[in-house]
């Protein structure tokens, strides 16, 4: 009598990350897994003819034969495939590719039980490497004070959003304080500038929403009046495009609105729900703070990874890269195309773009399995808890539609899923920034937000 034989799995593939696995599962394997499947089915099988239980194997086969040995292949190759990556400690980066014969005569062999079945297996392991030392980051935290004029400004905004105002008569000019309708073309060297255009804006004169200059040369001009505004866009402006650039603004005037008598006084805050103009500084104080020290986190944060990506250089899979970057490069190209926009009014071609977007997609890879690492080491994890208040903050974010996206995310769990992963990601983040070396750099909230949009763009 002839020995059993085995499961047989040959490596013919192992460079760098890349693995490549021939596998073979004798026929009498699959026979003995069919036969086992057939006779769970006899005692459910309802044939007629014959009384349950009692149907004969031989007639079973005949007639469930073909699909169950289908079943049992598909099983024999997932089952052969997971037992053979834990066996050889490997972690796939993603969903092993198994190819096998597309033969039909060899399929219908294999299907009969007289030949074995041959498949090979090609994946991509996830990379091993050794975590840097956190204490080695240094980190610059920054610190924006609050000044006694911050507040006051931010009050004042405060008070002119809650004002009420009259019609100014035809005729009339623009003082400080009015609010005014406009609408305007901004150009630099005689070219428009994207964002510098509006076809009716608002603004309080004299409020600072504008660039500095801006709303001062507005006094004066009367409804319906057109003319130019020009001004320098300050050298730490948000946009880097446009920071120190001299810009000229073609406006007209749609409607000029005087305010209403009042004042920002104790009165003012108790229509707020306040106590009195003390508490209502302190809140604006508060709020401040709050946006300030939201701000500073992000800039922590970018330090943080820009740290734990420099500080980790090993292979990447190449799959993981390709995905990241289809799916980066499919929203480029969405968005020029929504622009209608060419690379070259981007200033670069196709070939840069890519080779940019490239290096972002591998590095997002790269962060992806180090923040991925340390919380494994680090034992991190995303509380239920930390879970539900992400939730309740996405669900925040669509005023008027909150029961909509609650559910919404109720009935996908994928999606609810994944509002884990920036959780997670901010764990991760906090645990590296406390045991980093930190300083504090103080800067103004311009500096500050000039580099926290300059990242986000990136």
């Amino acid at each position: 009598m002839s020995a059993t034989k085995s499961v047989s799995v040959t490596e013919t593939l192992n460079k760098g990350l890349k693995r490549k696995l021939d596998v073979v599962i004798p026929a009498q394997e699959l026979v003995a897994r069919q036969d086992a499947k057939l006779v769970e089915l006899k005692g459910k099988a309802n044939i007629k003819g014959c009384r349950p239980g009692k149907v004969p194997m031989s007639h079973l086969k005949k007639i469930y034969g073909q699909s169950v040995m289908s079943e049992v292949m598909q099983d024999a190759i997932n089952s052969t495939v997971a037992s053979t990556l834990e066996e050889r400690d490997e972690k796939p980066a993603m969903q092993p590719k198994v190819d096998m014969s597309e033969d039909q005569g060899v399929i219908n062999r294999v299907i009969s039980g007289e030949a074995d079945l041959e498949f090979n297996v090609t994946y991509e392991v996830l990379p091993v490497f050794e975590l840097m030392e956190f204490n080695k980051i240094t980190i610059e935290k920054p610190v924006v004070p609050i000044s006694d004029e911050d507040v006051k400004k931010e009050m004042g905004r405060l008070f002119s959003e809650q004002r009420e105002y009259d019609t100014k008569k035809d005729g009339a000019k623009i003082a400080m304080e009015d609010r005014i309708g406009l609408s305007f073309v901004g150009k630099i060297d005689d070219v428009a500038f994207e964002g510098g255009s509006s076809d009716h804006a608002h603004l309080v004169v004299g409020a600072g929403q504008y660039i500095p200059g801006f709303e001062e040369q507005l006094v004066g001009m009367k409804k319906g009046d057109k003319g130019d505004v020009k001004v320098t866009f300050p050298k730490d402006y948000n946009n880097a495009d446009l920071a120190g650039k001299d810009a000229v603004f073609a406006v007209e005037i749609l409607h000029v609105d005087t305010p209403k008598k009042g004042k920002l006084d104790d009165e003012f805050a108790k229509k707020l729900g306040l106590d009195d103009l003390k508490a209502l500084e302190e809140m604006v104080r508060t709020q401040i703070s709050a946006a300030h020290e939201t701000m500073s986190r992000q800039r922590v944060k970018r330090l943080v990874l820009d740290a734990l990506d420099e500080g980790h250089k090993f292979d990447l899979p190449e799959q993981l890269v390709e995905n990241e970057f289809e799916t980066i490069w499919q929203r480029v190209v969405q968005e020029l195309e929504a622009n209608k926009k060419t690379f070259e009014d981007e200033g670069t071609t196709e070939e840069e773009a890519k080779e940019q977007y490239r290096s972002i997609a591998e590095r997002r890879v790269r962060l992806g399995l180090v923040v991925a690492e340390v919380g494994n080491v680090n034992k991190i994890e995303v509380t239920d808890e930390e879970h539900q208040q992400a939730l309740i903050a996405e669900v925040k974010r669509f005023p008027g539609q909150e029961q909509e996206v609650y559910d919404y995310y109720l009935k996908n769990q994928q999606a609810l899923s994944s509002l884990r992963a920036p959780v997670f990601e901010n764990k991760v983040v906090t645990f590296v920034s406390e045991l980093a070396e930190t300083s504090e750099v103080e800067m103004t909230r311009e500096a500050l937000n000039t580099l926290v949009n300059e990242e986000e763009d990136e």
